[in-house]
């Protein structure tokens, strides 16, 4: 049984000894959980440093995270131009597909970690770089574990990425800074709206943001705020617990105050008794609840309870792929996380995930660091509550500390016919399988 050896060189010839080939290793990209402003920023990273280094032959990414994997279906990014590369940088979401894909663990079901070393053996994919929150990172923890009961050779690698800011070990998980942007800024646009009407129309704006267990992003809504008077005037966060009567009575006295208020709540925000205000029966693939619900539920209470005339509103995919208002810092950092996968994995680091440390210069910079996956696998980050001032819903200094150098900074993508000009998928085409002449289609 072949080990994966301490240096990419050793792992290189015992590959080559295995296969009796001299080639150089392949590597594969894959893509897990919800997706993000600048997931394509990380893999466009990844695929220019990687070709830089010359150490690799074919650069593969998975089609749909560990489907493409498992089915074998993977994108040659060999026909990229950088062009093509830079346009994919500036693009949201995932142009290869991401996915929701528990892996079981290896003694309760061993297939799954058949088919995708039979796909890495099959491409001679000897290097992945997989990039996720905290439920993928035990993806990543999983397969780094199973090595042993393979012959040949795999180096995993962790990159964070959440919207929901909740995965431990890294100072923020890419992706956040740039919805946390999204959310901030709608909030401001959609408070002028709300007072503007508040006299014969609308008085109670609430906005419902993702947040199952944490209050990242409905915290940074109210980074602009610096006067009860502003909005928003009321940001609810899991963390917290939820009092009906003492919400209702805020948000009539807000309303007395300055003839509007508007709320930004997470979705998974609890009662007193540590329930789900609104959760669904279905549940997904890694058995959390289904949310939402909890904006028509607010706006319910205040109209029926309060009688104030309410709106409530729901950005959902918005604020994850807004790709025409990403954080400078988010791209910067996204960049930096791609371009250190593939300079880990040459030194010889794998089985690892390496996070983003904050240093303490001005302005604000991020070095890469490396931490154990079972730092970080299935665990959550939440929102210190000094961050939040319970009476007035102000974000204290320690908070906007934290937040201004996330959302400090613009990176626009290029605009073409009044639209931003993203990356086409069309552009990619599916590898043909070692052991077939045919196209994969």
């Amino acid at each position: 049984m072949v080990s994966i050896a301490d240096s990419p060189q050793s792992v290189i010839l015992e590959a080559s000894e295995l296969r009796g080939t001299m080639g150089k290793p392949n590597l594969c990209i894959a893509h897990s959980g919800g997706v993000t402003a600048i997931l394509n920023t990380t893999a466009a990273a990844t695929i220019r440093r990687a070709r830089e280094s010359q150490q690799f032959g074919t650069i593969y990414a998975a089609e749909f995270g560990l489907n493409g994997l498992v089915s074998g279906r993977l994108f040659d990014t060999t026909p990229l131009t950088d062009t093509q590369l830079t346009q994919l940088s500036h693009t949201p979401s995932s142009a290869f597909g991401s996915c929701r894909f528990k892996l079981p663990d290896y003694t309760a079901d061993p297939k799954p970690y058949q088919q995708i070393m039979q796909t890495c053996a099959d491409f001679n994919i000897q290097y992945l770089v997989y990039q996720g929150g905290n439920d993928s990172q035990d993806t990543t923890l999983k397969l780094s574990a199973a090595q042993s009961h393979f012959s040949h050779p795999l180096a995993v690698i962790g990159l964070p990425k959440t919207i929901d800011n909740d995965l431990e070990g890294t100072d923020f998980c890419p992706g956040y800074p740039s919805a946390a942007k999204y959310i901030a800024t709608s909030i401001q646009e959609a408070a002028l709206d709300t007072w503007a009407m508040s006299k014969n129309s609308t008085q109670v704006f609430i906005l419902e943001v993702m947040g199952r267990h944490t209050g990242w992003l409905a915290l940074a809504a109210g980074i602009a705020r610096s006067h009860p008077e502003q909005a928003p005037h009321s940001i609810l966060i899991p963390e917290r617990s939820f009092c009906k009567k003492t919400w209702l009575d805020y948000v009539k006295r807000c309303v007395s105050q300055y003839g509007f208020c508007v709320v930004v709540a997470s979705e998974g925000i609890t009662d007193q008794q540590g329930n789900a205000l609104v959760a669904q029966s279905r549940t997904d693939a890694f058995g959390h609840k289904q949310l939402g619900g909890v904006g028509a539920y607010l706006a319910d209470l205040v109209s029926t309870q309060a009688g104030l005339k309410a709106h409530w509103a729901l950005p959902d995919y918005l604020q994850r792929s807004a790709g025409h208002l990403r954080s400078a810092a988010d791209v910067a950092c996204a960049q930096q996380l791609g371009e250190a996968a593939i300079d880990a994995l040459l030194n010889g680091q794998h089985s690892v995930m390496l996070a983003l440390s904050r240093t303490q210069s001005t302005p604000v910079s991020w070095q890469t660091t490396t931490i154990d996956l079972n730092q970080c696998a299935n665990l959550e980050k939440t929102c210190p509550l000094d961050y939040l001032e319970a009476e007035t819903n102000l974000l204290s200094d320690a908070a906007k500390s934290y937040l201004t150098p996330l959302l400090t900074g613009e990176a626009s993508p290029e605009f073409m016919h009044g639209t931003p000009a993203y990356f086409n998928r069309s552009d990619l085409r599916l590898a043909l399988h070692p052991n077939t002449t045919e196209q994969i289609v």
